[in-house]
Formats: C-alpha cells, sequence, structure tokens
C-alpha cells in the first residue's frame, strides 16, 4: 500500500493570524504534524500544500522539501480539502508516482500520536473509503432545539435520561482521515460513505480554531512536557 501522507497549510488563517507558523509550546504548529508524518513515512512521501511562502520557507528550514506552491485557485476562502487532496494527486501522479491511500494530517491537531495514525490505519482495507477519527459526543444529553411555541424541547434526551443511558454518538474531531485515492477520485470527500470510524480520547482531539482552544493545547503540551 503506497500512503501519501498530506498537510494542508493554507497561509489565510483569520481565526489566529499566521496560526501554522505560530509558536505553540515553543514549537511552529505546522511542525507537530510534520513529526508525525516523518514517524510514519520518509520525507518524499510527505506533502505539504500551501501557497504562503513563509510557511514554505520555515518548513524547509525544518528540513522537509515543499513538493510545489498550491495555486490560487486551491488557496481561497471557497477552496475545499477535496481541490487540495487531487491537486496534491494529480501533481505527483504527473511525475509518475502514484498512491493507494492518503492520510490526511490537519495542522489544528497537535496532540494527536503517531500511535493513533498506526492504530488507525489498521482498520483500514481497501474494500471502504476511509478511516476518520471521531470522538465520543456528550451533546446527546444536552442539544436541544426551540419548538414553535418558543420553548426549548430536547432533541436526543427526551426522557430525561443520565448519560450513562443515552445511546453513544460521535462527533469528526478534524485529526486523521485515511482515505482511498481511487473512492476519492470517483466520488468525492463528499460522496464517500464506507467509513469506519477510530475513536480517540479528548485531548489529543483538540483541534485548534481560536484563542482558547490555542490557551488549552499549550497548557495540555506544557503539562506533558514536563512529565
Amino acid at each position: 500500500m503506497e500512503i501519501l501522507y498530506v498537510i494542508p497549510a493554507r497561509g489565510g488563517s483569520k481565526g489566529i493570524p499566521h496560526k501554522n507558523i505560530k509558536l505553540l509550546a515553543g514549537k511552529p504548529l505546522i511542525c507537530y504534524s510534520i513529526d508525525i508524518a516523518r514517524g510514519l513515512t520518509s520525507d518524499e512521501n510527505i506533502c505539504l500544500s500551501t501557497d504562503d511562502n513563509e510557511i514554505i520557507k520555515l518548513v524547509e528550514d525544518y528540513g522537509l522539501k515543499v513538493p510545489f506552491v498550491r495555486p490560487e485557485q486551491y488557496a481561497t476562502d471557497s477552496a475545499t480539502t477535496n481541490d487540495v487532496l487531487i491537486h496534491a494527486i494529480e501533481f505527483y501522479e504527473a511525475t509518475g508516482k502514484q498512491y493507494d491511500v492518503i492520510v490526511l494530517l490537519q495542522p489544528t491537531s497537535p496532540l494527536r500520536k503517531i500511535q493513533q495514525v498506526q492504530e488507525a490505519l489498521t482498520l483500514y482495507c481497501n474494500e471502504i473509503d476511509m478511516v476518520v477519527s471521531v470522538k465520543e459526543s456528550h451533546a446527546a444529553i444536552v442539544l436541544c432545539d426551540e419548538n414553535n411555541d418558543g420553548y426549548l424541547e430536547m432533541l436526543f434526551n427526551k426522557s430525561g435520561d443520565r448519560r450513562q443511558n443515552i445511546a453513544k454518538y460521535y462527533e469528526y474531531n478534524g485529526a486523521i482521515y485515511i482515505i482511498n485515492v481511487d473512492r476519492l477520485k470517483e466520488f468525492s470527500l463528499s460522496g464517500l460513505i464506507r467509513k469506519k470510524k477510530y475513536v480517540m480520547d479528548e485531548a489529543s482531539s483538540i483541534d485548534i480554531d481560536n484563542e482558547f482552544d490555542w490557551l488549552h493545547a499549550e497548557f495540555l503540551l506544557l503539562e506533558q512536557n514536563k512529565k
């Protein structure tokens, strides 16, 4: 199985400016994902996809060659992850390199571990579309909606049960996606339906989207470093 590890890193971060190159617990955020990929494969199978010259310089100073500058049409607010992945696959295929699987490692998950990616890979087979990492959701116990009379109604926990009695629900945590390349090219990400879950713990599932997430992740990383 030929695996390409893709790390997408667009330059235009609005929530946290220059997020991918900002120091998190003393290390640029993007480097956490690079280190994970390097723990699983050689540099030639790591594709850092970015449109940003500052990110390119930092990554190449870190020792990883950036294979291309992402075209402008794939670096806009409307560009999708699917666009980025298909562009990467087509780039390598044009050089004669064929990949069977993409492992997508988003930079916003700095607490994911090499072992977790390895465990998720053991769940993958050619007969499925994707393995996706999730965390157990506690939303079902409290998720509610406003009815036509303006009153709140529980959506799932209609009987007021304890959390332990509610069916398990999961939410994507954004940390690991293991994708069948043939199925991706045929159906796109939104059309992939044969998915298996890989469940991660709460701490490893942190997905940095805002300053609070950043502070939370930094605190946990500093605590880990102390140990």
